[in-house]
């Protein structure tokens, strides 16, 4: 069972909510796991992955229309998984969360997949709709600031890692800025789903098993950023993912990392070093995602389906 000390949790980042909704057993062993933002929140990604399941990404780049983000979609099923996306956008209008058309809103809940295809024995069961429209209503219902459940569950549910050799999960940390900037977090939530192995110096990385990978990264900060602030952090943050799996970013993964800026924090630059500030928030994000990623393999617990028993990574704590 876990093997390691939390570091914190995404929900640390005032006013971000992380909502799960799995379904195992009976041929199913997938989930979804959705982030609801405060309203107003920017957002932007990086994927750097060769085999991206993806919906709404182009829409975080920092030259179109909208900045902002209602709420991030992690999922299984594959790109059949995607749509949960519908079900988070429904709950979102519901309570008025978009961007402002002629006669309501329009949602803007980008997503991103893992593969977990048949893992519970049944192909065809995997996240839709209705799961989304559930893992938005337990974000939003939950309290400000509270934990997150880690593990088996969510978006997490049917993860593996190591070619899919070892159960993974999902994990969650969060850092505090020094300084003048001590008031400022950086939060990860990470759904690991990886074709590597925690990283270890002079161990080769695994080059065989499923071949079909992902790790999913949310990146939460109450720094106000700009949009392409957003995405460059999301860029240097994938260097916390490369630090804690090798490999990473293989044709085989769909390595995806969102961030989300909630803005009611300002950055305080030093005028003797004037981007001092935002290097080390970068910095911050990419650390939060290597202790995310390990969170998410310690707290990953043995499933037994009909198609195999999956258990831990067994390797040292202090490797993750």
């Amino acid at each position: 069972m876990p093997r390691t000390v939390t570091h914190g949790a995404i929900t640390d980042v005032p006013g971000i909510r992380v909502g799960h909704a799995q379904r195992i057993g009976g041929g199913w062993l997938t989930g979804v796991s959705v982030v609801v933002p405060p309203a107003g929140t920017i957002g932007s990604v990086d994927v750097r992955g060769g085999g991206p399941g993806t919906h709404e990404t182009d829409a975080l780049d920092p030259t179109t229309l909208v900045p902002t983000v209602d709420a991030v979609v992690l999922t299984g099923g594959s790109a059949y998984g995607l749509a949960a996306a519908g079900g988070v956008q429904r709950w979102c209008e519901e309570n008025g969360r978009g961007f402002p058309v002629p006669g309501g809103v329009v949602p803007i809940v980008p997503a991103a997949a893992i593969f977990d295809l048949g893992r519970g024995g049944d192909f065809t069961a995997r996240p839709d709709a209705d799961l989304g429209y559930e893992a938005a209503l337990a974000a939003a219902s939950s309290t400000e600031g509270a934990d997150v459940v880690r593990g088996n569950v969510g978006a997490g549910t049917g993860a593996a890692i190591g070619a899919g050799r070892f159960k993974g999960g999902l994990g969650t940390s969060s850092i505090r800025l020094t300084g003048e900037n001590r008031h400022i977090v950086v939060g990860a939530l990470a759904v690991v789903n990886a074709a590597g192995l925690p990283w270890q110096p002079g161990t080769p990385a695994p080059a065989a098993g499923e071949g079909l990978n992902t790790t999913l990264v949310v990146v939460a900060t109450n720094a106000r950023l700009t949009v392409a602030e957003a995405k460059r952090t999301s860029t240097a943050a994938h260097a916390g993912m490369a630090r804690a799996l090798n490999p990473v970013h293989t044709m085989a993964d769909g390595d995806t990392i969102f961030t989300l800026a909630t803005g009611t924090g300002a950055l305080v630059v030093n005028p003797d070093v004037p981007i001092g500030d935002m290097i080390e928030l970068q910095s911050a994000a990419a650390e939060a995602v290597r202790l995310a990623v390990g969170d998410g393999i310690a707290h990953a617990a043995a499933v037994t389906t009909p198609v195999r028993t999956w258990l831990p990574f067994p390797g040292p704590q202090e490797s993750i």
